[in-house]
């Protein structure tokens, strides 16, 4: 028998956030956007949304301000492909938010062609995983000051993945094609290791972070603009136009999942879900411990170095 899915519908279902502080990346268009948005309706203190175009923020913004005109909704400025860039982006909001209660790590890419990010890892991987790994290493001990700040000690991270996850290359990560361009490994399979990289990571942070509930969630097949606005290929941009509109549902839909982990009581820390609130469907590798650990320690000895340099460079 099939799990059964969850009842959620945001206006009902999301509790009060009174006094929680919220950062969605991504929060300027598609499911970020309207997750944020869901969210601000129920009077946090803060929602920050990131993006790489401030023009295109400030009309989001405005929009999510219209639902929640008492909610402080503020930008901060993130490209993902830059660690100097993650670097400056988590000291800003460290210097300015008192707490963190809500992490929604939303941003992504799908199906580019090969390239690399400015440190020269494979830009989907570089930005699917790394990118949002360096945020969340760098927002950690906030996170862990907020669990340890009744009564807002239920610390949620929320990682959007995908049942993507399940297309990947044998061994489920080929860490030896993640400093490269990913030519050499098919574009399904570079999205795939990317979006397994996020049920494996959440699931690592569960165990490293007790005090945290952390999750991977699936939002289903979604109408959103996540492979045009970073130069699909052709063969995704037929599905775009044919085939989505028919089978695709809306963001308002394919956000509940992202929502209902953010905010439910019955989450499980380091679960996969798929909409809405349905573990055990994983794939292959999503409960690999063994892998978890290892991308969790790869990931690590690449991050480390870059850290040390940037926080010296912007101390000095």
């Amino acid at each position: 028998m099939a799990p059964k899915s969850v009842s959620f519908d945001p206006s009902r279902d999301i509790p009060p956030l009174k006094g929680k502080v919220i950062l969605v990346t991504g929060g300027c268009t598609g499911l970020g956007k309207q997750s944020a948005l869901e969210l601000a309706k129920h009077a946090p203190s803060q929602v920050w949304v990131t993006g790489r175009n401030a023009e295109r923020a400030m009309a989001s913004i405005a929009e999510i301000q219209a639902h929640a005109p008492n909610v402080a909704i503020r930008f901060l400025e993130l490209d993902l492909t830059s660690f100097d860039s993650t670097l400056k982006a988590a000291n800003i909001f460290l210097t300015s938010a008192p707490r963190l209660n809500i992490l929604m790590l939303n941003a992504g890419i799908m199906a580019v062609p090969p390239g690399q990010t400015k440190e020269g890892y494979e830009i989907t991987f570089g930005t699917n995983h790394l990118g949002h790994a360096l945020l969340f290493k760098l927002l950690t001990p906030l996170l862990l000051k907020s669990s340890n700040n009744p009564p807002r000690s239920d610390i949620r991270v929320v990682i959007t993945s995908s049942n993507g996850h399940r297309f990947v290359p044998a061994g489920g990560i080929r860490f030896d094609s993640l400093a490269t361009d990913g030519s050499g490994v098919s574009i399904s399979h570079r999205y795939g290791q990317s979006k397994l990289a996020n049920v494996l990571y959440a699931r690592e942070i569960s165990k490293r972070y007790p005090q945290l509930k952390a999750v991977s969630v699936h939002p289903g097949t979604i109408k959103t603009d996540l492979h045009q606005s970073n130069g699909g290929s052709l063969l995704i941009r037929l599905f775009q136009s044919v085939v989505l509109p028919f089978v695709g549902q809306s963001v308002e839909e394919g956000v509940k999942n992202q929502l209902w982990a953010s905010t439910a009581t019955d989450i499980v820390s380091g679960e996969y879900y798929e909409p809405v609130g349905v573990s055990g469907k994983g794939g292959t590798y999503s409960a690999n411990d063994e892998l978890a650990r290892r991308l969790w320690e790869w990931t690590e000895r690449q991050l480390d170095t870059h850290v040390k340099l940037g926080e010296a460079k912007h101390s000095g």
